[in-house]
């Protein structure tokens, strides 16, 4: 094991309702991941589900795939991409699972026939709706899960990703990953694909991991994503939809599989259930020599306080990240966008000197791209830089994110800083964020982070009692307010006078009394005597 290696580690916490994945660089918090129980329906999960409705004006289906809300299929992604003509538009599509009949035929066997005969049938995306009906049934793949109020997003592309391949079970395609770059490498790598076993039809991409490994590996690789394609379709042909027929490996194997590299010196994890089924996944591919990094923490201190990673987890749920230098970044979720604003803080310069600024602004940059590793959010991405005249600048700060970037799991697109100074780029979003798995709108605001203050509350309830004595029925009546304690301490010093007026006016009887239990936006006029409540 190098030095480098050495540097990187993956702590996992188990527990029964909740696995967290932290991987430290330098024991600084570079990922995190959560995954719950009822995280469903999961991102690559494969689902049997039935065409409800299709809408042509958002030139998309949606498809029940027993979740809670139906799922989306843009009628571009009903096809594989890979059948489809070279056309720039798009529009014109090769079939190879284009479901033109409306029933499945009651013989289970005849399923993998009815596909064969789908394919090699062409027609444009305009003629989707007369292929496809509703209540028709429909293999599709997650590609993402449900966020806020919307579906999980479906697609046909069907995919079975392994430790070193990626099994495509309706296209030919064989490929590698484009962040393998030696060339030498990737001809010896082909010859390896094009040696394996792959019945027809079928295609394999090779996964950055495989860069390096022997044919053995890649033999076992495809022998497992066989038999669990093969599982599939037999469920397939004795279920009916809506149903999930694979579901993607949980947190615990997905480490191994997508976050074990050559690069990471230790796993580290709390639950003994866990080590074991990592250790001996690890020495399955890796031999003994790589299971020995899978370790099992015992310690009666939390994991993610022993490796100081619930302290680093705070700038996660902040709105605002400290910089090395003095200034800061101010993150902001919403729907359509996360606006990021770069602020000098307590280090800015009197003269403003471009070197000064340059340095925060890279500073920002490399802690954006954290922070969206972190936080798992994606989307359109959109930081408000401090304004920089060089070009030289400006260009150094956008290739500093895009080398920046490049590493990240999810797909992402930094375009050069506008003449606004505004830098913006696309993530790939496939789950909720990490804000939006932990916490739920609050009840109070409704999620705007804002409530009325103790001044706009007096205002409304003067109002609420000049209303209600102009009724000639309750002109002299006395009323008690119950209000909340902060907005009581309001009336009681800065509007007490306000208040001497308002009775002096009408002839009447004020009284107030605090209830903590109130919302803060909330108030209750009430009879003093009878208890009972007035309409406001």
């Amino acid at each position: 094991m190098t030095g480098k290696e050495s540097h990187k580690k993956i702590i996992l916490n188990c527990e029964k309702l909740e696995s967290r994945l932290a991987l430290l660089k330098d024991d600084r918090l570079e990922e995190y991941r959560i995954e719950r129980v009822d995280d469903e329906p999961k991102v690559g999960s494969i689902c049997f589900g039935r065409i409800t409705n299709l809408d042509t004006s958002l030139q998309a289906a949606f498809v029940n795939i027993g979740a809670e809300r139906n799922a989306f299929l843009h009628f571009h992604d009903m096809i594989p991409e890979s059948c489809r003509n070279g056309d720039d538009d798009g529009d014109t599509i090769e079939v190879t699972r284009a479901a033109t009949d409306q029933k499945r035929s009651g013989n289970p066997a005849e399923w993998k026939e009815r596909e064969a005969k789908r394919r090699r049938r062409k027609f444009t995306a305009a003629e989707i709706p007369e292929y496809f009906k509703p209540g028709q049934e429909i293999l599709v793949q997650v590609v993402k899960g449900q966020i806020s109020s919307k579906g999980a997003r479906v697609t046909a592309n069907i995919s079975l990703a392994g430790r070193y391949l990626v099994l495509m079970p309706f296209s030919d395609h064989i490929g590698l990953s484009t962040k393998i770059e030696n060339s030498a490498e990737r001809t010896r790598l082909k010859k390896i694909l094009s040696e394996l076993e792959l019945p027809e039809g079928m295609g394999l991409i090779c996964r950055t991991v495989g860069e390096g490994q022997k044919s053995l590996f890649f033999k076992r690789d495809l022998s497992l994503l066989l038999a669990a394609w093969n599982k599939l379709e037999r469920a397939i042909e004795t279920g009916r939809p809506p149903m999930t027929v694979y579901t993607e490996p949980d947190l615990i194997d997905r480490t191994v599989r997508d976050f074990m590299t050559e690069e990471i010196g230790e796993i580290i994890v709390d639950d003994r259930d866990a080590y074991r089924r990592i250790a001996d996944t690890v020495k399955a591919f890796g031999g003994r020599k790589l299971s020995s990094r899978v370790h099992l923490y015992e310690k009666a201190v939390p994991i993610f306080d022993e490796f100081k990673i619930k302290e680093q987890l705070k700038s996660v749920y902040q709105r605002q990240v400290r910089l090395p230098g003095g200034g800061w970044i101010c993150i902001d979720e919403t729907e359509a966008l996360i606006a990021i604003d770069v602020n000098t803080g307590r280090g800015r310069k009197a003269d403003d000197q471009p070197e000064f600024i340059l340095k925060t602004n890279l500073e920002a940059v490399a802690e954006v791209a954290r922070q969206l590793r972190l936080r798992n959010v994606g989307g359109l991405v959109v930081i408000d830089l401090i304004d920089m005249r060089s070009a030289r600048d400006r260009d150094e700060v956008c290739k500093q994110l895009k080398k920046l970037v490049k590493d990240d799991r999810a797909k992402t697109k930094v375009l050069p800083i506008s003449k606004l100074g505004l830098l913006e780029m696309t993530r790939q979003r496939e789950e909720e964020s990490i804000l939006d798995k932990v916490y739920d709108p609050c009840p109070y605001c409704n999620g705007t982070g804002l409530v009325k203050s103790p001044m706009t509350m007096s205002v409304e309830i003067q109002r609420a009692l000049n209303t209600f004595f102009r009724d000639k029925r309750h002109k002299h009546d006395p009323v008690r307010v119950i209000i909340h304690p902060d907005v009581l301490t309001r009336l009681r010093n800065e509007d007490s006078e306000l208040l001497i007026e308002l009775e002096n006016k009408y002839g009447s009887s004020l009284s107030f009394r605090a209830d903590p239990t109130l919302h803060c936006e909330d108030f209750r006029m009430v009879d003093p005597v009878t208890g009972t409540e007035f309409n406001k």
